[in-house]
């Protein structure tokens, strides 16, 4: 009778074990994403970028990936305007949903360079942490927070120039 205890117990641990390292993938480190609260891996190094850390200005945040066409298209504007703007918002990039290279795909871009604190998404590929937290069904997503940390609007599409720039204005006024 002992034994049986003792060998069902074994197996719950295994069992428990398979189990948790079935859901994680291991390439993200832990984090929190909610829509208002988020604290993301750094996209390169130990560091982390936090939502609160940017309390006091506007934030815009996009989440982004090296295969996606419309995220290509638009990152030069979102540069662009992240040096623009910098000390006035502050953009924060966060890799999602990657298959490739995230960090060349931001260097690529120049968004270090350009103002951008850069992140990586956390979960699973298929179910970023971010991702999941903004309902978002596609990429790019770009999510628009005001001083105090509030989500104003998600756009969950690719954005022109002459988009951006009017939803910097119509929000921010800048």
């Amino acid at each position: 009778m002992r034994r049986t205890a003792v060998l069902l117990l074994g197996l719950a641990i295994v069992g428990v074990l398979a189990v948790l390292s079935f859901t994680g993938d291991g390439s993200h480190a832990g984090g929190v994403a909610t829509p208002t609260a988020f604290d993301l891996p750094a996209l390169q190094g130990s560091g982390r970028v936090r939502l609160a850390a940017y309390r006091g200005r506007p934030v815009i945040v996009t989440l982004f990936a090296s295969w996606c066409t419309a995220c290509e298209q638009e990152l030069p504007t979102y540069a662009a305007a992240a040096s623009a703007l910098r000390g006035k918002a502050q953009f924060i990039g966060v890799d999602s949903q990657e298959t490739g290279d995230g960090p060349a795909f931001a260097a690529r871009f120049r968004l270090a360079q350009s103002g951008f604190a850069l992140a990586r998404d956390i979960g699973r590929a298929s179910t970023g942490g971010m991702y999941t937290a903004l309902g978002a069904r596609g990429l790019p997503v770009t999510a628009f927070y005001s001083s105090t940390g509030s989500l104003l609007f998600k756009v969950e599409e690719g954005l022109t120039a002459a988009e951006l720039h009017q939803m910097l204005k119509q929000y921010y006024g800048l």
